[in-house]
Order: C-alpha cells, then structure tokens, then sequence
C-alpha cells in the first residue's frame, strides 16, 4: 500500500530556523542595498556634475554603479554559501570562454576606452561617421549611439569609430557655410565680388568681424567656378546656409546676372 503524503512533516523539515534566518537576511540586504546603490549612483552623478565632460560623467557613473551592484549580488551570493574564491576561479574561467567567444566586443571595448580618453567628440556634439549623420546621444563602452536629424537611432561599434573617418562639426564653434556656382564668362566680376560681399553682410546670422572668403577657383564648362564662404557661429550653420541662398537669388535677380548652366546637345542621325 503507499504511504500517505505528510505535507507538513516535509515542511517542517524544509522550513528550519537556520533557512528562515537565511531568507530574513538575504531579504534585508537586498530592501536596503537595492536602494542604496541606486542613492550611491545618484550622489555620484551629483558629485561629478558639471565637472568633467558629459561621457566621462556618464562612464564614472555606470562604473560607481557596476561596481556597487556587483559588492551587493557578491553578499547575496556569501550568504547563500558561496565563496569569494570559489566565484573568482569561475569567474576567471568564465571570462577566458567568454573572452573567446566575444573578440569584437573586447575590441569594442578597448575602441571605446580610446575614444574616452582621446575625447575627439563630447555628447549633444553633431557628427559624420561613413555614411550616418547625427548628434551624439550616448558614449558607451562598446558602441556610439546617434540621434539623426530625421529622428532615427543609429549604435556605430566603436571599433568601427576607430577605424574610420569622424567629421565632428561641432568641435569650433565657428563654421564657414561655403557654396561654389558658376558665374557667366560676360559678367563683369569686379562688381560682382562686391555684390557677394554685400549678400555677406546682409546676411542676419553671419560673422560680421570675420571677412568673407571670396575665390574665382578656375574656368568651368560653361563659367567662372566661385567660392563664396561666410562665417557664423556653428549651430546657425544650416539657416545661414538657407538664408545665403535666398539672398543670393534675390540679388542675382535684381542685378541681371545669370548662372550658366551645361546643356547637352543630342544630334540625330
């Protein structure tokens, strides 16, 4: 015949003083250490504020709050039994298979630590990098991530920063919107130099202590080549550059001055 089931006899033997002590310390330690490492991350990110740049602000905070994180699941497990050593031995192992196994993101990682420390751009600053534009909304450890200006998220590995070729154009302050066009071979440029320096001043955003570059850069196909370049401080780069058009158009009209443009002739047999 089977014996019957003694629930509460398995639970007596499950339920001791010992484990009960257990889970009431184990409880405590984690009601008052899950507060305290989110406290120590924001006392951290309090002391370090306005201090430093914004990625170094943001790695120390994430390292105080890895590392406070790793203290408490450390003590958790030490109740539990475990031991100190024994977790380093297999932590060592562990990180040998890992290390294996995850090439790129160690490569990532020492990427990252060099873009740290070598500081080519700051966080909020607007980038180029291949082919993707944005501002820079974080810098971690293993990848960049961007925002673009039509409001879509980019992560570039950090391997891949390294590797290629960054155009941060929010690195000075001051920028030069430059734009080439042709001009007729009929025009007179003398005063057709003036009329850009004048566009250049009327011009609401540009530098005014910061003289315009004004170059004829060689003979087109069908025109003089020009470069007209104005300064302006970074941020006002994209409505200059509107308003430099707008106002060179409305000139060019009022002046009589054509823009040639390349005609293809088609001949038919």
């Amino acid at each position: 015949m089977l014996q019957k089931f003694d629930f509460s006899r398995l639970m007596n033997e499950f339920i001791t003083p010992d484990r009960i002590s257990l889970v009431i310390r184990v409880a405590l330690i984690l009601v008052i250490g899950i507060p305290l490492v989110k406290l120590i991350r924001k006392l951290t990110r309090k002391l370090v504020e306005n201090k430093l740049s914004p990625q170094s602000e943001v790695l120390i905070v994430r390292m105080v709050y890895y590392a406070s994180s790793l203290i408490l699941i450390v003590t958790v497990l030490h109740e539990f039994g475990f031991k100190l050593s024994a977790l380093l031995g297999a932590a060592g192992v562990l990180g040998v298979a890992i290390g294996f196994a995850s090439q790129t993101s160690i490569s990532n990682i020492i990427s990252g630590i060099f873009l740290i420390s070598e500081k080519p751009f700051e966080i909020g600053d607007f980038i180029k990098v291949g082919n993707c534009e944005g501002t820079i909304h974080s810098i971690d450890l293993l990848s960049i991530k961007l925002n673009t200006p039509d409001n879509r998220f980019i992560r570039v590995p950090n391997e891949t920063m390294i590797k290629s070729e960054v155009i941060n154009y929010h690195r000075y302050p001051v920028r030069r919107v430059n734009l080439e066009f042709p001009v007729s071979f009929e025009t007179d440029l003398e005063p057709f130099l003036a009329l850009l320096r004048d566009v250049a001043d009327q011009a609401t955003l540009s530098l005014k202590d910061k003289k315009p570059f004004i170059s004829i850069t060689g003979f087109g196909d069908s025109g003089y080549s020009i470069l007209f370049g104005v300064w302006c401080n970074s941020t006002d780069f994209f409505a200059l550059r509107d308003e430099l058009i707008i106002l060179l158009k409305e000139s060019f009209t009022r002046n009589n001055i054509e823009i040639p443009f390349s005609t293809i002739s088609v001949l038919n047999d």
